[in-house]
């Protein structure tokens, strides 16, 4: 075989969202996309916010001297000031650009998270259901990945976190909302949980990072709010990028940002920036930092994302569904009415709905739909989904 055995074995472990856009695809062809219901992908749909285009035009007819140069490694210092400074009021806590770093997305920023704080062999405890990448970063630094199931109704189970802690413990990487449950943990189990790691990190002597995977922060439903992890244990960290609430999902923007008093913070900062440059990264990219320093506080309109959201949970649960409404995020993950996941996704697309099984999350029974599509999309899609129910 020419590739490593590894990377086999992964593109395995990665292959079901793939796997659906090619069989998309194969519908598409043969059907027309306007006849195919596709909810396989979270590729945010809306436009960036007007300010966007005004703002990327302007800074892209800047001639100045340095404007495409390379920049400190963490990225601009007056973009981190700005970014810092809405951050602060997002973790209700002071953040400063020195305790910030500009990154490639938030998967850049974890990876550079990992590369800094692990070890060959230490655990990372990620939370099933889980984006499917995780598993890769934490292996790309070395690290061993520890999966804890959460709760029926996918909030925290504490005792299964505090059970899987043990003396090889580096980090826990949450993601709240949540892909692919729209799930938002609530602050009291939040609260819990920094009062857990502050616990175990008395008893075992060392130090245990929470990393917090925020790219949909603020694309939430029905006033729920999504707390500060600042505010409930200084070894935190928070990763996120603009995909999502500017939809900007191929610019590859994003950012670290550290607790003020985590531990040994002046290392791990350096640390993080050396990380940044020697994965390949070098720096975010130039001209999207000068871009997003000016659209602190915009999103796109989630009205629409609320307005889909609605007309989608009266299909599926018209339909029969049986599922949790997400708070937050562009994704419902319903149960399956068949026990193989695998298997209803493809009962459904003889009624050309795609989703994808549950198991690429880690967790089989369940399947994951977007509704990051046009509205018209999901509002046709209610005849094909009474008649795959129907048929069940």
């Amino acid at each position: 075989m020419s590739i490593s055995t590894k990377m086999n074995e992964f593109a395995k472990a990665s292959s079901w969202i793939r796997k659906m856009f090619e069989e998309g695809a194969q519908l598409k062809k043969q059907f027309g996309a306007e006849n195919v219901f596709d909810f396989s992908l979270g590729n945010p749909d809306l436009p960036p916010p007007p300010q966007f285009n005004e703002t990327i035009r302007r800074l892209a007819r800047d001639e100045s001297p340095g404007m495409h140069s390379y920049m400190p490694n963490g990225g601009y210092p007056h973009v981190r000031a700005a970014v810092a400074s809405q951050i602060s009021k997002e973790q209700n806590m002071p953040v400063t650009a020195d305790e910030m770093l500009m990154t490639c997305g938030a998967a850049g920023a974890l990876n550079v998270v990992l590369k800094a704080i692990l070890n060959q062999d230490e655990e990372v405890i990620i939370l099933a259901p889980f984006f499917v990448e995780y598993k890769f970063y934490v292996d790309n630094q070395g690290g061993k990945t520890v999966v804890v199931q959460t709760l029926d109704d996918f909030n925290l189970d504490l005792a299964a976190i505090e059970e899987a802690i043990n003396e090889k413990t580096k980090a826990i990487i949450i993601n709240s909302p949540n892909n692919p449950t729209g799930q938002i943990y609530p602050e009291e189990d939040m609260s819990a949980l920094g009062k857990l790691l502050d616990k175990c990190q008395e008893k075992l002597g060392s130090t245990i990072f929470l990393l917090s995977d925020e790219p949909y922060r603020k694309i939430i439903f029905e006033n729920y709010q999504v707390p500060s992890i600042f505010r409930q244990f200084n070894n935190s960290i928070v990763v996120s990028s603009y995909s999502k609430d500017l939809s900007l999902p191929g610019e590859r923007i994003g950012y670290i940002a550290v607790h003020p008093e985590i531990a040994d913070k002046s290392q791990l900062l350096g640390a993080m920036t050396l990380a940044n440059r020697i994965l390949g990264f070098v720096n975010a990219p130039a001209l999207m930092q000068r871009v997003v320093a000016e659209l602190q506080g915009l999103t796109v309109d989630t009205t629409i994302y609320a307005r889909r959201r609605e007309t989608f949970c009266n299909i599926l649960t018209k339909a029969g569904f049986d599922f949790i409404p997400p708070k937050g995020a562009f994704y419902i993950f319903p149960k399956t009415p068949i026990e193989d996941d695998v298997a209803f996704v493809a009962h459904l697309q003889k009624q050309k709905i795609l989703a994808v099984p549950g198991r690429g999350f880690g967790m089989p029974g369940y399947i994951r739909m977007a509704f990051c599509v046009e509205d018209d999309v999901i509002a046709r899609s209610e005849k094909a989904f009474m008649q795959a129910m129907a048929e069940l």
